[in-house]
């Protein structure tokens, strides 16, 4: 519906009853989208592959809202019908998608092998598409929902030593405009976030190497690495009725990286 001038109002952006499933959970930034919605007043449904998810689960607590944790490997197709069920079982709706879930391998695009560009695009990809197709057919039903896709700075860049994570993440901002054009007539908003440079345990090795590291830092206008909690602004907005015309858009948050 839209809004005039005098519907405006700061409760747009709250999530107060609203329930929001975020894959990748545990750690990084799976943890920050979950603890910002968290603290807009959404309950979450928390998808983790390991049992190291005790951390996220007490956040959200802390912030008074609901945490409910699901161990499953989106790898495995098979359990994405049951994340789905869990979900609509324990809370009855699902309002927010978060597709955070990714997965890295590094090697020169002349030795990668088989296996790992496998891996990658099994998690990265493949398991933000089905689970956003299972999930949008509830949100279709309710007539209303949010799907936010984790993009990257390499939807927009070639990258070196990660070719799948490359094509899966311009995959998502394609995945992204799909499903939004298809989704909009049911009142769901599809868009994505694309991180610039953030510390987590994927970007690690980076932050290891002195002289990469300085590279980096000598790109970004902000003259720092992000930090998971400079994201969690982004991901309330695409997650509240602030977005409802906001749909089928790449939001990068870089710190100016893009802007070089």
């Amino acid at each position: 519906m839209a809004l005039e001038l005098n519907d405006f109002s700061l409760d747009l952006f709250s999530l107060d009853g609203k329930v929001a499933i975020v894959t990748g959970a545990n750690t990084g930034l799976g943890q920050g989208f979950a603890v910002g919605l968290a603290k807009a007043g959404a309950d979450l449904f928390l998808v983790t592959r390991g049992d190291n998810y005790h951390e996220t689960k007490e956040l959200v607590e802390n912030a008074g809202r609901r945490a409910v944790v699901f161990q499953a490997d989106l790898a495995d197709r098979s359990n994405i019908k049951e994340i789905v069920a869990k979900c609509m079982e324990v809370f009855g709706k699902i309002d927010i998608l978060v597709n955070n879930a990714g997965t890295i391998r590094r090697s020169p695009i002349l030795e990668f092998k088989e296996e790992d560009w496998d891996a990658v695009m099994n998690v990265n990809l493949d398991a933000a598409y089905f689970l956003s197709q299972e999930v949008a057919k509830v949100m279709a039903e309710q007539r209303s929902g949010k799907i936010i896709n984790i993009a990257s700075m390499l939807s927009f860049q070639g990258g070196k030593f990660i070719p799948p994570y490359t094509a899966s993440k311009h995959g998502i901002a394609g995945l992204t405009k799909a499903f939004a054009n298809e989704l909009a007539e049911y009142g769901i908003q599809i868009n994505a976030i694309a991180p610039g440079y953030v510390e987590t345990n994927n970007t690690a090795p980076i932050r290891a190497d002195e002289k990469r590291s300085a590279e980096i830092l000598g790109r970004i206008p902000a003259g720092q690495w992000a930090k998971p909690a400079d994201l969690m602004g982004a991901v309330v907005f695409l997650a509240s009725r602030a977005s409802d015309y906001v749909n089928g858009h790449v939001l990068a948050v870089d710190g100016g990286w893009l802007a070089r």
